[in-house]
């Protein structure tokens, strides 16, 4: 009779071992009818604005994953709330995305490149209480406001519209923190 031993499994899961991808050759044009004009961006901009597009895809994303996993006082609450800030992240997202693209730049939005450029932290797995989950999305939304501060100064330098788009990420990303933060606050006597 032949005895097994069950493995130990560990909750983070193996890395993805996805097939490489086919295409991206462009479009089948001539070089004239290619040919873009107006201003282009240069590396720096374009690094500049990806930074950014990760962290907005990331904060999306797990605000994804703490909108499944949120239990306990105020859960509908921060249900809802956690729903405004998906909602932010994924328009303000497409946004720099879109500027990125009319300046000539090619966002790069693949999951793999998220997880290795975001500043984020990694998001925990499993039910969370909402009062983590407020602390936890105020971490992110404060990191996110970071990143578009940190890069503000050389994006206006280059690029005064680009820095327009990330004054109206700051003003409502900010404006989510406090609001996110306030439930967890107590006043102060």
């Amino acid at each position: 009779m032949a005895t097994t031993t069950a493995k130990k499994t560990t909750s983070t899961p193996a890395r993805n071992r996805r097939r490489a991808a086919r295409g991206g050759m462009g479009a089948a044009l001539t070089g004239e009818q290619n040919a873009e004009t107006g201003f282009s961006a240069s590396a720096a901009l374009s690094e500049s604005m990806q930074k950014v597009l990760v962290d907005l895809i990331e904060l999306s994303l797990q605000g994804k994953q703490a909108h499944w996993n949120v239990v306990g006082r105020n859960f509908r609450d921060t249900h809802l709330q956690l729903d405004e800030i998906i909602d932010a992240a994924r328009e303000f997202g497409d946004s720099v995305a879109e500027r990125m693209r009319a300046l000539h730049a090619l966002p790069d939005g693949r999951s793999d490149v998220v997880a290795e450029t975001t500043t984020l932290p990694e998001f925990p797995q499993g039910e969370l209480d909402t009062s983590e989950v407020v602390d936890l999305m105020t971490e992110r939304l404060d990191a996110v406001a970071h990143t578009c501060r940190e890069v503000h100064d050389a994006v206006d330098d280059e690029d005064p519209t680009s820095a327009d788009i990330l004054h109206g990420i700051l003003e409502r990303v900010e404006q989510l923190s406090w609001m996110v933060s306030a439930e967890n606050r107590t006043p102060k006597r």
